[in-house]
């Protein structure tokens, strides 16, 4: 069965920690690693404009030997006539991988359904798992660990970042908080599956409307724009719901002292986060954006091994890579 990643529980919590591990390795030894040597190609598919993920994505096939397909759905079938299964079962005799940044989630679950090669999810409107792992290997850098690490979402909770946040850091143990306006809630189901996670883990999930609750001693304060592609139409009604969930230096107040902020970026300064904050001490949103390279960079590297493709070689030339083969056969 092909293994895909197209929502931030598609990984156990040893899976996780095992791309995590790849990923520091990789970003210690950047052009160590192969496993798409040939070069081999992998189909970066864009319904959304996009700067981090299309940069880090390009870079990081480059990196790993392999040549990147920028697809635009406008440019291709697939924004038309064609169905995502479809488009997969073409694509899938020419590349090793498939990467598609989308709107709707069951787009991303009909192409993988259709295809022997592995699905990235690289954001839809109800996930965001590429950033997370990005997020994840960010807070284990500066906090040192993951699991009962607290942190706090702070504005739209429903939100591909606030709910891949639930999902991704109940998988790491993490004690995750929400804090949103009511009906701006994450999915009851996501909820759901994240305290179930979290059952397992040992970690926890809290949805709150009040954000200083939310952020009192949280060791991480998180927050993503609160307008976000497609609503657009919503800005000004969205700005004035929002409007007491901006992260400033007051909010700040009530984390932890040595907590730290993060924003997966680009950010309305002065609306859900204050230039003081994103620009302050405390703010690790430069090392957020550049992990997203190394961290989708392992997924691929991982993906190419749990399916039997270049296992040998997904870690080659990079230390530790034991990691690589342990995670894709366990």
């Amino acid at each position: 069965m092909t293994r895909h990643f197209l929502r931030d529980d598609d990984l156990s919590q040893d899976e996780q920690s095992a791309i995590l591990d790849i990923a520091d390795q990789m970003k210690a030894d950047r052009w160590g690693a192969k496993p798409l040597a040939g070069p081999q190609s992998v189909a970066v598919i864009f319904d959304k404009s996009s700067t981090r993920t299309r940069v880090s994505f390009h870079v990081g096939i480059s990196d790993l030997g392999g040549s990147p397909l920028i697809i635009s759905t406008a440019n291709s079938q697939l924004g038309g006539k064609e169905t995502p299964s479809d488009t997969a079962r073409v694509l899938e005799r020419m590349v090793s991988a498939i990467v598609w940044r989308t709107y709707g989630q069951a787009g991303l679950e009909e192409m993988a359904a259709g295809t022997t090669v592995p699905v990235v999810n690289a954001l839809s409107d109800d996930f965001h798992p590429c950033q997370l792992l990005a997020d994840l290997l960010t807070i284990r850098e500066h906090r040192g660990t993951l699991a009962g690490q607290t942190v706090a979402f702070i504005g739209d909770g429903a939100s591909n970042m606030a709910q891949s946040y639930l999902l991704a850091g109940a998988t790491a143990g993490m004690h995750v908080r929400v804090a949103a306006p009511a009906e701006f809630s994450p999915s009851a189901q996501v909820v759901t599956d994240a305290e179930h996670r979290a059952a397992e883990t040992g970690g926890s999930v809290l949805v709150v409307t009040d954000p200083v609750a939310a952020v009192a001693g949280a060791d991480v304060v998180v927050t993503d724009t609160w307008v976000s592609m497609g609503k657009e139409s919503e800005k000004q009604s969205r700005l004035d719901t929002f409007a007491g969930y901006r992260v400033d230096d007051a909010l700040m107040a009530h984390a932890a002292d040595d907590a730290v902020f993060m924003h997966c970026l680009p950010a309305d300064r002065g609306y859900e986060v204050t230039a003081e904050v994103i620009d302050g001490p405390r703010s690790i949103i430069w090392d957020e954006a550049e992990n997203r390279l190394h961290a989708q960079k392992a997924l691929l590297a991982w993906l190419l091994a749990a399916n039997g493709a270049n296992g040998a070689n997904a870690a080659n030339g990079a230390n530790g890579a034991n990691a690589a083969t342990t995670a894709a056969t366990a």
